[in-house]
């Protein structure tokens, strides 16, 4: 347990504002840091990409703009909590548009489409033509689902389970014979209960893909899904998510961030006992400009534990070891062997990060908190100590992470009115192609894995955003997003532009081109292409230092959910803590801003389940974004700040 660190609490009795890094600069990273520097911290954001935002990044070529990530705009009111916390609201930073239809669903061997409108009724009594009974039945389905959702924003998202005292109240009591139950039984079964036509099921079903997960392993906790599409709606920013992000950096910025893009963190080091601290070496020594302690030539977490009699020093060069991207300490092989686990009476405690800018050269940075919200795997068994780590490699070997993905990215010329804003394929061996991506076991839902395959055909998700936004295509042309989910496997290869990728990602892709073009009757799909790239699971991997290649991160299984998945602060160093989709409460942006959120809160010591409350006064004077946004013109060396990730 950290110990609680005041709001804008004071690093020394000069009064200078204590000092934060992040570690990445996606959604939750931005957030983070504009929330910490709202808190009184002085915060430097460290991403390793050129630009901001992670997963929900932006590409353009040839006049279109495509997001190479998150699509579905869905908790709104997360967001504009979000923003109120910063003195705006999504209104003033978004321009958000409402679907309708929110999306539109294609069966394998039907001509027959099913569109999922924008209000309850419609929705309602499309179910009741597909299944008689089926409407008055989904009316209780989805009563269930927007409790469910109230009950989890109320007394589970933000909470950072620290003190589980405070889900013993009342109305969580009282429902746990049903809480019991929605978390044993699984989405598929809980779906199947109410409605059997096999397309309902599947569109009920199909909210644990964004889950990372799959309707037979995902607890039925979470048809609460279904009351965000079917009651609350789809929206979508007009710009793209590139907007979303574009916004949270402005806004974290004009707090007084600063964000380093190109800066790949290689350590996390620990606070050393000044006694400890090695003299400045000469410049001379370097071959490039440093004002600190040169990471390249000894690693100073090494050099404390020499002093300190923990290990000995040996002369094969373990200390003057190089510390690079992948390695989890500078010539830590011996020495971490040999070392003991620090003695509880000499508790660790962060004292800042190593890290090489675009240009290959070594850099400290002090500070008294980082915030991790990289990928967790990766932040904990390459950026510490083994004796450091509260989650070492021994807990993702028993983890499950999400599905991979081969994301194809089209620009098409003509128009596609068969496809609506977001469109969906369903295959009829539903079942089968989650037991391939995952591993279906002989066993059932908790026994050993089995294999894992691509599946053939595959179900997959395509997006047009052009059928909203003219601004994401030239005039005549259509931008088209597919997402085929595969199994987390980064052998399976890289993408590449033009078909240049690895031979099985551009073969995944070619068929989903195909299936695309034989279901919604678009024959000539494929000779309408005039731009195409694709990713597969190995660049996640080199992109997003992604576990396995997942997607997305950690599913949502069982004992990957709530209090069951990883925490969000360090049980063996202070003053570290995490945000992000690999921690709590999960996958999807919703979920990435409000773990920036249980960053504030663990840091306050706020075991309360609800969220943070928003300001009375609007104090902050924060300009709405410009739509669309422009990037800084912050053009120096050691960092770019960018505005709009892509540019």
């Amino acid at each position: 347990m950290t110990t609680a660190i005041p709001a804008g609490s004071e690093a020394d009795p000069k009064g200078a504002p204590r000092r934060a890094i992040v570690i990445g600069g996606g959604i939750s990273g931005l957030a983070s840091a504009a929330l910490l520097a709202r808190e009184g911290y002085s915060v430097t954001v460290l991403e390793k990409q050129a630009s901001v935002g992670g997963r929900a990044g932006v590409w353009k070529k040839d006049g279109f703009t495509f997001d190479t990530g998150p699509s579905w705009y869905l908790m709104p009111e997360v967001f504009d909590h979000f923003y109120k916390l910063m003195g705006t609201s999504a209104a003033e930073q978004l321009d958000l548009t409402r679907l309708d239809p929110g999306y539109r669903v294609f069966f394998e061997g039907e001509e027959t489409t099913v569109d999922i409108r924008s209000d309850l009724d419609s929705n309602l009594e499309l179910f009741e033509s597909i299944e008689p009974g089926a409407g008055v039945k989904m009316a209780g389905y989805l009563d269930s689902a927007a409790e469910t959702y109230e009950l989890a924003k109320k007394y589970f998202l933000y909470s950072t389970f620290e003190d589980l005292r405070p889900l013993a109240v009342g109305p969580v009591v009282s429902r746990t014979p049903r809480l019991i139950r929605l978390l044993t039984e699984t989405l598929a079964s809980f779906a199947g209960r109410a409605v059997h036509d096999r397309r309902l099921q599947q569109i009920l079903g199909y909210p644990a893909v964004f889950l990372g997960s799959s309707p037979y392993a995902a607890p039925s906790m979470y048809h609460l899904m279904s009351h965000l599409d079917m009651n609350d709606g789809v929206l979508y920013p007009q710009g793209g998510f590139g907007q979303v992000i574009a916004s949270i950096a402005n806004i974290a910025r004009d707090a007084g961030v600063e964000i380093h893009t190109g800066a790949t963190v290689t350590r996390i080091v620990l606070e050393l006992d000044p006694a400890l601290r090695a003299p400045e070496p000469e410049k001379s020594v370097y071959d490039y400009e440093t004002t600190e302690f040169d990471t390249n030539v000894i690693d100073r977490d090494e050099l404390r534990r020499v002093l300190a009699g923990e290990v000995d020093a040996h002369g094969n060069g373990v200390a003057a070891a190089p510390s690079g991207p992948g390695t989890s300490t500078a010539g830590a092989g011996a020495a971490a062997d040999s070392a003991t686990p620090p003695r509880a009476s000499d508790r660790s405690r962060v004292g800042g990060v190593h890290y090489l800018d675009e240009e290959g050269r070594a850099h400290e940075l002090e500070a008294e908190l980082v915030v991790a919200t990289a990928d967790l795997r990766h932040v904990e068994t390459t950026m510490l100590l083994p004796e450091l780590q509260t989650y070492p490699e021994s807990y993702w070997q028993k983890k499950t992470a999400g599905p991979s993905a081969v994301l194809v990215y089209l620009g098409v010329t003509g128009e596609l009115p068969e496809l609506a804003h977001h469109s969906l394929f369903f295959t009829k061996d539903w079942k089968g192609d989650f037991g391939k991506i995952f591993g279906a076991s002989k066993f059932g839902r908790f026994g050993p894995k089995g294999p894992t395959s691509v599946p053939e055909p595959a179900s997959i998700y395509v997006c047009r955003p052009s059928a909203t936004d003219s601004g994401v295509a030239p005039e005549g042309h259509e931008n088209i997003f597919i997402l085929v989910p595969i199994p987390a496997d980064p052998g399976i290869g890289h993408g590449g532009e033009d078909g240049q990728g690895d031979a099985r990602v551009e073969k995944i892709a070619d068929a989903a081109i195909a299936q695309v073009a034989e279901w919604a009757g678009v024959p000539d799909l494929a000779e309408r292409i005039v731009v195409r790239r694709t990713m597969g699971p190995a660049d996640f991997v080199d992109d997003l230092n992604s576990w396995k290649g997942t997607a997305l991160g950690p599913a949502h299984t069982l004992g990957q959910s709530a209090f069951f998945r990883a925490g969000n602060v360090s049980k063996k160093v202070d003053g570290l803590v995490y945000a992000g989709g690999s921690t709590i409460p999960g996958i999807g942006l919703p979920m990435c801003l409000i773990s920036a959120e249980l960053v504030i809160k663990r840091l306050r010591g706020d075991t309360s389940t609800g969220a943070l409350a928003e300001p009375a006064d609007e104090t902050a004077e924060i300009a709405p974004l410009t739509y669309p946004a422009e990037a800084s013109t912050d053009t120096s060396a050691d960092t770019a700040v960018v505005a709009e990730p892509g540019d």
